[in-house]
This record gives structure tokens, sequence and C-alpha cells, in this order.
């Protein structure tokens, strides 16, 4: 069974021309194709948080849906896409069994999304996330994601994907996913217009073989946001 994850931070809509265009973000969303998607920055930063893309153009124009996080609802809630910007969005046709969001250690606004999707006879937790500035304070949202993954009595087999915020290319917070987690690096994506860092990554369980992995470049892609989208095609045994 074969899956294709994708991880975006779309910089709430706004490319490096300083125009917010839903629109393109979309684009750029179906150039990359894939399964399942995290985002980052999803919602507008101040008042309501109000989604960058708009629930109904997702609806109405896209192939995904989007995973309600069951968090509390409010107005501020009600009105964004996820949990502190962290959004999933999962191809229609796959069931979403469950889904939650994942309070972080943090002193600034952080968390994660998690949704556990049935993939022909497989579970697979999907967990999107947007790790902190903090090197210690990463270090503890990692050990917090980990946890979460593992207090499933139910077994499956787990991807974690975002922008981790980590400039260190094999320590750091990297080493807080502890073996038999593997963390891919499909590649430099940060900034976009001349990427130097890899600073968003995807995060498999054990099981998952690893097709290929890359970072999507293209135009669009180039100017959409200050992050380029990160991807990777897993096989599910």
């Amino acid at each position: 069974m074969k899956i294709k994850v994708a991880s975006y931070n779309i910089h709430k809509g706004v490319g490096l021309d300083r125009k917010r265009d839903p629109e393109r973000i979309l684009t750029v969303l179906r150039e990359i194709d894939a399964d399942v998607i995290a985002l980052q920055e999803a919602d507008r930063r101040f008042g309501l948080r109000e989604a960058v893309i708009p629930r109904a153009t997702l609806d109405d124009h896209s192939p995904w849906a989007l995973v309600e996080p069951g968090h509390h609802d409010s107005a501020r809630t009600a009105s964004s896409m996820g949990w502190h910007g962290n959004a999933l969005l999962v191809r229609r046709g796959i069931e979403v069994v469950e889904a939650c969001a994942v309070p972080l250690p943090t002193i600034e606004p952080r968390g994660a999304v998690c949704a556990t999707l049935r993939v022909g006879s497989a579970l697979l937790r999907v967990v999107g996330m947007h790790l902190d500035l903090s090197g210690l304070r990463r270090r503890q949202q990692v050990s917090a994601v980990c946890n979460h993954i593992a207090a499933h009595d139910e077994p499956g087999h787990a991807v974690m994907m975002g922008d981790l915020n980590e400039w260190s290319i094999t320590g750091g917070a990297l080493s807080a996913f502890a073996p038999p987690l593997r963390v891919l690096a499909p590649g430099r994506s940060f900034p976009a217009r001349r990427p130097l860092a890899q600073l968003d990554r995807i995060v498999v369980s054990q099981g998952l073989e690893v097709e290929a992995s890359g970072v999507h470049h293209s135009p669009l892609a180039a100017v959409g946001s200050d992050h380029l989208p990160v991807w990777a095609t897993l096989l599910l045994p």
C-alpha cells in the first residue's frame, strides 16, 4: 500500500511577494498531490485567527478534507483550520478514525495535531507540528509528541512531520526521536528562494518503507511561502 505525505509551512499564505494568496497555496498543494498534508501557519495570527484557506474553497475545490482536531469550540477556534496554526489535510476516501490536538510544553503558543487514519487494513497515525525556536523546548516538544504516539493501545504505524525549526543536521532536537524512529532529510527547504537549512522534516516509525522523498521546487513554491514543501512516498506493509 503506497501513500504520499507532505509538510508545508505556508507562512499564513503570504508569499515572498508580500501578497496573501490562498489559491496559490492550493495550487502548490495540487502540484505535490499528496494523500496526507501537514500545514503549519495555516491560520492568521491576530483577531479570530481565521483560516488562510477558506473552508468553502477547500471543500469545493480540492481533493482533501480538513481533519477536525476536536479541541474546545469558541468563536476563535471555529474560524481556524487547526490548532495553533497546525492543520492536517487528508485525501477524501481515507478514513479518519480519530483526531485530537496535542498540547506541547512551551511558553509561546505552540501545538500539534494528530490523526489516526485507516489506509487499507493498516492504521497510520500522523502528527503535524511546528516546534519552538528554543532548543530546550524543541526537545521537550519532541518527547511530548513521541509519548503521545506511544500511549496508543492499538498498534499502528506513525508519521510525524512539520517545521521543526532545527538547524542541526542530525543533532539537537532530532536526537530526541529515538530509534527505531527514522528522521528523514528530504532536503533544504528554508528559505524558499535560496534554501540553506533542512528545517522541515518527516519522521517515520519502524515498518514503513521510504520509497522516495524530496523538496518540492516549482516557480509557485519558490514565492508562495518562505518555506518549500517537503514530501515522502511511503510503503505500508
